[in-house]
């Protein structure tokens, strides 16, 4: 198994314990999300990989320039997360439009996946990303207005632990939709602990919980879904 989003650094444990609870539970890589102390996590670990990028609620405080150089790490494998997120608005839109713009055309220049936050903003994301032709994943997907161009357009589509809460059969419904190879799993650790240890921190063993239910959603076998999932996930990252 992988989770391929995970906030190492904003867990309040040793990473070497939270990684030797992964592994125990069959997780064999981590992608851990952020700036500096996401790359030196990677540095640290053999089996993690570093997603590098600026928030969209550090929009007004991102440096692109520091983002430019720590993409240049061998283990730092996209850009992100980045994108829009008009439902909590912590950095002014104009700031989030500008800072997502210049990581898009990072990535571009980079030749490497970009992975999106986005929320309540979904018709001024898929405006955003129309001219960008790399690889995307859509990060802890939880808009399913959006499955339609997201399938058109061949980007992948992460599924965190929300997608087993019960309220949310919408989001099971679109994971029964996503064609095998562009589905992937995610904890967004220490956020959106799945059903079965909702109430506990997230970490990245639990990822094996969302994949359970996705496999459920989509009436396939847990293990065989697990491995196509790594699969993507190392065809998508280049890992």
């Amino acid at each position: 198994m992988i989770d391929t989003h995970a906030h190492l650094d904003a867990l309040d444990e040793a990473p070497e314990d939270v990684l030797a609870r992964a592994r125990e539970a069959g997780v064999t890589r981590v992608l851990t999300v952020g700036g500096a102390q996401a790359v030196a996590l990677a540095e640290r670990f053999d089996d993690v990989y570093a997603i590098v990028g600026i928030h969209p609620h550090d929009a007004a405080t991102g440096d692109i320039g520091e983002i430019r150089d720590l993409q240049s790490h061998p283990k730092v494998v996209a850009v992100g997360e980045t994108g829009l997120d008009w439902f909590r608005d912590y950095a002014p839109r104009d700031d989030q439009r500008r800072i997502f713009e210049a990581q898009l055309g990072l990535a571009t220049e980079l030749g490497k996946p970009v992975v999106i936050h986005t929320r309540a903003a979904d018709e001024d994301t898929l405006a955003a990303l129309s001219g960008f032709h790399g690889t995307v994943v859509l990060h802890c997907f939880s808009s399913p207005q959006l499955l339609p161009a997201a399938l058109e357009r061949g980007w992948y589509i992460s599924f965190a632990g929300n997608v087993t809460y019960k309220n949310a059969p919408e989001l099971r419904i679109a994971a029964s939709q996503v064609p095998a190879g562009r589905i992937l799993a995610e904890t967004d650790c220490p956020y959106l602990s799945p059903q079965p240890v909702r109430g506990r921190r997230n970490e990245p063993a639990y990822v094996a919980h969302t994949v359970e239910t996705l496999a459920a959603a989509r009436n396939e076998d847990a293990a065989e879904l697990s491995a196509q999932i790594d699969h993507n996930a190392s065809a998508c990252f280049r890992l």
